[in-house]
């Protein structure tokens, strides 16, 4: 016997239907590399990958995705040329994913290609990259993973790099440096969204000072809910009115339940003292996340956990400045009823149940997404019609700018 769905998830489903889920950011690609070394016959998402992933093709469906920024993260500990073929390999593996699943997925581009796959019944895939250290300082780097796909760069990863301040490291440029300055008027002219997830909140500043474009925040939530570097404070939410950008809230425990940070920081501790990256979600490292689990009880976070920080971002930033950033296959840990990527419509129907009305939710599952990237488009065409490509170097500007300081 079939079992009847609560109003509210009978409502979410149905919104979903007409207005599916782009989230802003899935680790995928990362977790095939580390798993089995981009072998996508040993992790073949047509089939189910629940013992191994948090994301397949019928857990895409089943949550009510439409459009999909894939994260072509590389390390922040890798560097230089390492950095920009790890990131090149990222690309090679969504190609491929798109190639092997072209009944499911869609390569998408543009705002059009991705209203195009939703006409079509298809999930839009799109790329992001994970950190400026993706393009080793030259803007000619950033401007090929435009021309591969690449339709928004995190600023930064968890360290800081040469010209922008990380969330998670010491201060070191104050912000953006001014080639800094000059990636983000070069991403407003490539068509490249700025992604200020990671970034200290004076680089969030910085950028949002210095684009004419949408920014987003591919993966991040509510500093006033949650106290962490990686939030975003209500400051800059208040800022995205203006600039019309797009704040997509996480569902990382550790970025939006308070005990969870503090659960967490001492688990990332026992992950370094066994020789580990505090990021790893190899098989080994789980199996210390298990061991450490059962001696300390992790604070769990629920999918009304991560609803208070979209009401708040809501009543922040504005409805038409709020998104889903999920994190999938980039955490250990997930919320109760978010536990993978099928976990959407529990989220839609905890926010229907707070009084969200449909216009709302598609607005936050769809339309503020497809309108940011359209907008940048649009800014785009009118930057590459006043200006041609920057040929700015790291040490013509911020050594010059150092020679200014000194002479000042």
């Amino acid at each position: 016997m079939a079992t009847s769905l609560s109003p509210a998830l009978e409502r979410a489903r149905a919104v979903l239907a007409d207005f599916p889920v782009v989230d802003g950011h899935n680790d995928l690609p990362w977790a095939l590399r580390e798993q089995v070394a981009y072998d996508i016959d040993a992790r073949d998402i047509a089939v189910d990958q629940s013992a191994h992933l948090h994301t397949d093709l019928a857990r895409l469906r089943a949550g009510g995705v439409g459009a999909q920024f894939w994260s072509v993260y590389v390390r922040s500990d890798m560097a230089g040329d390492v950095a920009v073929s790890a990131t090149l390999e990222q690309i090679d593996c969504v190609q491929q994913l798109i190639e092997r699943y072209p009944d499911t997925l869609r390569r998408a581009l543009t705002a059009a290609d991705m209203e195009t796959a939703r006409a079509e019944g298809r999930i839009a895939s799109l790329m992001g990259a994970e950190g400026g250290h993706s393009i080793n300082n030259s803007l000619a780097t950033l401007r090929a993973l435009h021309a591969l796909g690449v339709r928004y760069m995190t600023l930064t990863h968890n360290d800081n790099i040469a010209w922008a301040d990380s969330a998670t490291d010491d201060p070191g440029v104050g912000g953006l440096s001014p080639f800094g300055h000059e990636v983000v008027r070069e991403m407003n002219r490539t068509g490249m969204l700025v992604d200020l997830s990671h970034v200290a909140a004076t680089t969030m500043r910085a950028a949002l000072d210095t684009s004419v474009a949408p920014v987003i925040f591919s993966h991040s939530s509510s500093r006033a809910v949650c106290d962490h570097p990686r939030n975003i404070p209500d400051d800059v939410l208040e800022r995205l009115s203006a600039n019309g950008g797009v704040a997509m809230a996480t569902f990382v425990p550790k970025f939006v339940l308070q005990a969870a940070v503090d659960w967490t920081a001492a688990a990332d501790d026992n992950l370094r003292a066994h020789g580990l990256h505090h990021l790893d979600t190899s098989p080994e490292a789980m199996k210390l996340h298990r061991a450490f689990e059962e001696a300390h009880p992790r604070p769990v976070a629920t999918v009304s956990t991560v609803a208070d920080h979209l009401d708040h971002m809501r009543e922040v930033a504005g409805i038409d400045h709020v998104g889903i950033g999920g994190d999938y296959d980039g955490t250990a840990f997930l919320p109760e009823g978010l536990g993978d990527v099928s976990g959407y419509p529990n989220l839609i129907a905890e926010l229907v149940d707070r009084g969200w009305s449909d216009a709302d939710l598609a607005k936050l599952t769809w339309r503020n997404a497809v309108r940011v990237l359209g907008a940048a488009e649009d800014v785009a065409r009118d930057e590459q019609s006043r200006r041609g490509p920057s040929n700015a170097t790291l040490a013509q500007l911020d050594q010059q700018d150092q020679l200014d300081r000194l002479s000042d």
